[in-house]
C-alpha cells in the first residue's frame, strides 16, 4: 500500500510539474511581427502572469514542439551537480581545456557561476561525466525533464537532439525553480536563481539564460528563456526562435524576447 502510494506521488508529481499552457493559454498573434522579418524565420513566446496565472501564447504548435535545449541545460544540470555534491559550492573550481586562436590547447580553473555566465560547454561537459550516466537518467526521469533522453554517451546529448524539450515544459520548470518546488535544495535553488540575474535595479529585476543550436535539419534555433520581476510580481517567459536561413537569431541576448517585453510594458517599474 506505501509503494502504491508513493508511486501515485510521483505520477501527480510529474503531471503537476509540466501542465501549463496549452489548455488555458490567451493566443496573441501580435507577436507575429516580432519573428516574420523572412519567410523562413519563425518563433514562439509564451508567457505566464504568476499573480493571475494568465499564460500568454503565440504559436502555440512550436510551443508544444520539443527542441535540444542546448546551453540552457546548465540550469538543471547545475541544480543537479551541485545537489549531489559534484559541485560543492560557487567557489570550487574545475579544470576547463580551452584552444586558443592557434589552436593551441590551454587549462584554466573555472567555478559553476563563471562557467554558467559564459556558457562554458567545456565545463558543463566535465561536470556530466563526474555525475555518470545512470545519476542523470535517474534524475531526467525525476524532474521529468522533455524527452528525458541521454543516450549512451555523455559526450553532448544536451546540444545534439537527443535530449529535448519543449518551451511549454521551460516554462513549468523555470516556474518550480523560482518557488523552491524542485526536488533540490533551498539553497541550490537559490544559487541557481542568482547565476541567472542579468539586471537588478529600482523598476525590475530580469533573470534569464539563452542558447544557440541547431536541430535535425540544420535549422538556427535560440532560446531565452527565465522571468522578469516587478512590484513584487513575477512573470516568467520563454521565447524560441527558428531560421532555416544562415543568418544569426540572437543579435542580442534575449533575441525578440526583449521587445516583446517591452511591447507589453515591462522594464518601466509599472507592471
Amino acid at each position: 500500500m506505501q509503494k502504491l502510494f508513493q508511486i501515485i506521488l510521483s505520477v501527480s508529481f510529474v503531471l503537476f510539474f509540466y501542465s501549463c499552457s496549452v489548455n488555458k493559454a490567451k493566443i496573441d498573434n501580435d507577436l507575429k511581427q516580432f519573428y516574420s522579418t523572412t519567410s523562413n524565420t519563425e518563433g514562439c513566446f509564451t508567457m505566464l502572469d504568476n499573480a493571475t496565472g494568465e499564460i500568454t501564447v503565440y504559436n502555440m504548435s512550436l510551443d508544444t514542439t520539443r527542441f535540444s535545449p542546448a546551453s540552457t541545460f546548465n540550469i538543471p544540470l547545475s541544480l543537479i551537480a551541485m545537489q549531489i555534491g559534484v559541485v560543492t559550492d560557487e567557489k570550487m573550481t574545475i579544470s576547463v581545456e580551452n584552444s586558443d586562436s592557434s589552436n593551441k590547447a590551454t587549462s584554466k580553473q573555472m567555478n559553476i557561476v563563471d562557467a554558467f555566465k559564459q556558457n562554458s560547454f567545456p565545463f558543463f561537459y566535465n561536470v556530466t561525466n563526474k555525475i555518470n550516466h545512470d545519476t542523470l537518467t535517474v534524475w531526467m526521469e525525476r524532474l521529468s525533464y522533455g524527452n528525458k533522453t541521454t543516450g549512451k554517451n555523455l559526450d553532448s546529448f544536451w546540444m545534439n537532439n537527443r535530449l529535448k524539450i519543449s518551451p511549454d515544459e521551460q516554462l513549468g520548470l523555470l516556474k518550480h525553480l523560482y518557488f523552491d518546488q524542485l526536488p533540490f535544495r533551498k539553497s541550490v535553488h537559490l544559487l541557481v536563481r542568482e547565476m541567472m540575474v542579468k539586471e537588478d535595479n529600482s523598476a525590475y529585476k530580469l533573470s534569464y539564460c539563452s542558447a544557440s543550436t541547431k536541430d535535425e535539419n540544420n535549422n538556427n534555433v535560440f532560446w531565452c528563456i527565465g522571468w522578469v520581476e516587478e512590484n513584487r510580481h513575477v512573470y516568467f517567459f520563454v521565447n524560441l526562435e527558428k531560421s532555416s536561413e544562415n543568418t544569426v537569431l540572437n543579435q542580442n541576448p534575449m533575441g525578440a524576447g526583449r521587445k516583446i517585453l517591452e511591447h507589453y510594458g515591462f522594464f518601466k517599474g509599472k507592471k
